[in-house]
């Protein structure tokens, strides 16, 4: 018998998304009848708008089910061109936009022709779990900067300008970050501009969660600080947050010219356009009315608001309050290192098990960002959840520390 072939080396460099991980076996108890309150999504629990919905099924009933351009329909890129004059003040031009099955694809596709072997990529942890996948499978290398609540999760121009070599190529923003919440001013943004420029570096700023921003805060692009930035910027975003359409599965980048062909072309031999019917529905929700967004804003403050109240009044936890997306990471230091019925819970992944076994509640473990001090709650669910599911972990806490 022929010895069966192995796998890619590629793929031994992957980890498992712990998101998706925490969902499954959420729906694995939930299949069992067990009910459990899940902190672990990463989309807004709200419906996508009618008008949204009825531009799809117009569409798709109109017989729009054809290929479009690999990089996107011209109507969605006009829509995107206009929506950065609009939010941004800045100015794109349709070939220097891409269409994506997701921003998640953007990225990766960003990171593919940017990064090779022999490079480093610059990111701050706690990170999105992704990005540190997508650097690796690039083949480039990793450069972490650890941040800290002390200054709000952010790394500072400093630690960046420490980092930087000659096999420097790129930095990755994330701003409202996932997990944190927390965002960069214009002065810290300005600040990592001078650097990239200075130093020839390229930057990924992911702005996925621009809308779903708190306070009298701003999300503001490091694009924006003058030409020589923004031509080396690659800004990625994405209907998905913003829409609640993370099923629909539209991102987009916009960058220069040859960056947004290079994703093209890769977009050409991997997955083609995105699908059709979708994209004039994206078109819709970029272009038409805008107040089922900020509904949709002002319902995740008050969920905020409330959770990171609930969260510090919790024995042995505490939190930063967010300044936006859907996120409270939540600092878990002190429950961590304890033996409970002969189960060691030595760190973020044993907490989490620990919750979703004794309180049937679902956390993100903060190992997964980069930070083992910590887990994830996300706010994206009802408020009625919320509360039901911070009553348990208060009530499990407090029987066993």
């Amino acid at each position: 018998m022929k010895q069966i072939m192995n796998l890619a080396k590629r793929t031994t460099l992957i980890s498992p998304s712990p998101t998706l991980g925490i969902t499954a076996k959420v729906n694995q108890l939930r299949a069992q009848g067990i009910e459990v309150i899940g902190f672990g999504a990463g989309e807004p629990d709200f419906d996508t708008s009618a008008h949204i919905k009825e531009e799809a099924i117009n569409s798709l009933q109109a017989g729009f089910t054809k290929y479009t351009a690999t990089s996107g329909i011209p109507e969605l890129k006009a829509a995107i061109v206009a929506k950065f004059k609009r939010d941004n003040g800045l100015d794109f031009q349709p070939a220097e936009i891409i269409v994506s099955c997701g921003a998640k694809h953007s990225l990766y596709n960003a990171i593919m022709v940017l990064c090779e072997k022999g490079n480093e990529v610059i990111l701050a942890s706690p990170y999105w779990v992704s990005y540190l996948e997508m650097i690796k499978l690039s083949g480039a290398r990793p450069v972490i900067i650890k941040t800290s609540e002390k200054n709000n999760f952010k790394i500072t121009p400093e630690q960046l300008l420490s980092k930087v070599k000659d096999q420097t190529k790129l930095l990755i923003l994330n701003s409202p970050s996932n997990p944190t919440g927390m965002m960069y001013t214009a002065q810290e943004l300005e600040a990592f501009a001078k650097i990239a420029v200075d130093k020839n570096m390229l930057v990924i700023s992911d702005e996925i969660y621009e809308k779903l921003v708190y306070a009298d805060k701003k999300q503001v692009s490091i694009a924006n600080f003058g030409l020589a930035i923004k031509e080396r910027t690659i800004i990625i975003n994405g209907v998905s947050k913003t829409y609640a359409m993370t099923g629909w599965r539209i991102g987009y980048a916009a960058a220069r010219q040859d960056i947004v062909q290079a994703m093209a072309n890769l977009q050409d031999h991997s997955t083609s356009n995105p699908v059709s019917f979708v994209q004039k529905a994206a078109v819709t929700a970029i272009s038409g009315p805008q107040d089922e967004v900020e509904k949709m804003r002002l319902e995740f403050k008050k969920r905020r608001d409330y959770m990171v109240a609930r969260v510090k009044a919790i024995k042995k936890m505490s939190c930063l309050a967010p300044e936006g997306a859907f996120y409270v990471f939540a600092n878990i230091a002190k429950l961590l290192r304890k033996n409970i019925n002969g189960l060691e819970i030595k760190d973020s992944q044993a907490l989490a098990e620990f919750w979703l076994n004794e309180a049937k509640v679902a956390v993100v473990p903060g190992s997964g960002f980069g930070n083992d001090n910590y887990v994830r709650f996300s706010y994206a669910t009802s408020f009625e959840k919320i509360k039901t599911g911070l009553d348990r972990i208060e009530a499990v806490i407090n029987e066993y520390y």
